[in-house]
């Protein structure tokens, strides 16, 4: 409102609505010790009551078994008794939950709170997107609640346990500032897993550094987050990792100079992969001669190609994000092999093996972490006797994040301890297959590890991601 147009009336207008807002910000809810209620966004506003828990309410749906009546039984059981903070039961109950279904996190997360009870203990969170990613959500989880299994089942004299608080963010940058501004406001929270996407990483690490509240992403790769503040880290490669091990690839294995390049304009991490590749392409003595926006409505995957044919590319880049699969998949199909394929690390998911098939074999991924890229890591055998079966990057990320803050924790117990802890450079924790340490960016020091497409059958497509050695 400009000030040529401000009356009296208007301005106490004004004055009365910020007091409203203000008076309504966060109230707490006694029995879970969880600050909750609602807040106005530009938006909508939108309810935390269903989105933080410790164990008294369920937020991951897909372990809701319409097939397996028992477990869901047991863990509803569970989950009231912890809200009525009855913790040997809700143990039992939740323990007998996962004797019939084991691949459930969220519940084995809950049956670890419960075990600690009231009892003395340290508090992490964990933001995953569960309304818009659910099974993006269920890989971190995993890597969450296995390394909390380690640590609570390792407890020394000189150790307390490790809590763990889930919250859904849906993805959305602007719930994710209100579940961070909570989980600020939360003095036995320490650290917090999370974010998913690179621009909601990026709207909730803002108030994490303003609050003093450590964060660290197994996920946002953007470059944007290097030394975005100092309470800000994370697990995974940044872009720009990524970017220069798939362009010189491409120039050393594949003897390729001239690409295009598929992304989403829409998403931090599709343009900073993007514009990080095109930069390590060029330096490579490279060019990228298009690119396409995937979430452009008139975008064509038959029209791309003929036009990548035509002007002589040999190489298409996908640097699409989790929303653009679709789209990107169409490329890979509508390609038929002819040019080479490129990928980012959203590429590496069971619907491209399923979708692509046959014609994305040879496809090169960039990727932070595969189960068989190192045979003497003792992570791969452990996660599958826990989740019995294979997991993903996402896990190993997730597990790594936690047992960075759980270091970190044991150093020095409070938030600028933890902070403290992670910024130094003797720092060092267990990892899924590396040592887990920080350059004063924030980004993990670790490399990178390419995968191809190749013939296998462990996702039964006929196709599988196998570690390509260099």
């Amino acid at each position: 409102m400009s000030q040529k147009n401000e009356t009296p009336a208007l301005l106490l207008a004004f004055l009365f609505t910020v007091g409203l807002l203000g008076a309504g910000f966060w109230w707490f809810m006694p029995k879970s010790g969880i600050k909750l209620g609602t807040q106005q966004t530009n938006q909508e506003t939108v309810s935390l009551d269903n989105r933080i828990s410790q164990g008294e309410r369920s937020l991951v749906q897909a372990e809701i078994k319409a097939d397996n009546p028992a477990f869901t039984q047991a863990k509803q059981a569970g989950l009231r008794a912890m809200a009525a903070k009855q913790y040997s039961e809700a143990t039992a109950l939740f323990e007998s939950a996962l004797q019939k279904a084991r691949n459930a996190p969220e519940t084995l997360i809950y049956l670890n709170n419960a075990r600690i009870g009231a009892n003395r203990s340290y508090t992490i969170a964990v933001a995953v997107p569960l309304g818009s990613d659910p099974n993006g959500s269920l890989e971190i989880l995993r890597g969450v609640a296995q390394a909390q299994q380690e640590i609570n089942g390792a407890i020394g004299s000189q150790t307390s346990a490790l809590k763990v608080v889930i919250t859904d963010d849906d993805n959305n940058p602007d719930i994710a500032k209100q579940i961070a501004n909570a989980l600020v406001q939360m003095p036995e929270v320490l650290g917090v897993v999370g974010h998913y996407a690179s621009d909601v990483t990026l709207a909730a690490g803002s108030v994490y550094n303003a609050g003093g509240l450590v964060s660290i992403s197994p996920i946002s790769s953007t470059v944007k987050l290097s030394g975005f503040g100092k309470y800000t880290f994370r697990t995974v490669p940044s872009d720009y990792v990524a970017a220069r091990a798939l362009a010189d690839y491409a120039a050393k294995q594949l003897q390729v100079r001239k690409a295009a390049v598929f992304f989403n304009s829409e998403s931090a991490y599709s343009q900073s992969l993007k514009a990080e590749f095109v930069t390590a392409i060029a330096l490579s003595g490279g060019q990228v001669s298009a690119e396409f926006d995937l979430s452009a409505p008139s975008f064509s995957a038959a029209q791309a190609i003929d036009q990548a044919l035509k002007q002589g590319d040999k190489l298409l880049m996908l640097a699409a994000n989790t929303g653009t699969l679709d789209q990107a998949l169409q490329v890979v199909q509508v390609n038929q092999r002819r040019l080479s394929l490129l990928g980012g690390d959203d590429v590496y998911a069971p619907k491209t093996l399923e979708v692509g098939g046959q014609q994305a074999l040879g496809m090169v991924l960039a990727v932070p972490w595969h189960i068989d890229g190192n045979l003497q890591s003792s992570f791969p055998g452990q996660s599958r006797r826990l989740w019995g079966g294979d997991v993903n990057w996402r896990t190993a990320t997730a597990y790594d994040a936690t047992k960075a803050l759980a270091a970190a924790i044991v150093r020095n117990p409070t938030r600028s301890g933890v902070q403290q802890a992670l910024a130094s450079p003797d720092f060092a924790a267990t990892g899924a297959s590396e040592t887990v340490r920080f350059l004063p960016s924030g980004d993990r020091n670790v490399g990178i590890q390419l995968v191809k497409v190749s013939p296998g059958n462990r996702f039964g497509a006929g196709v599988d991601f196998v570690p390509v050695t260099r």
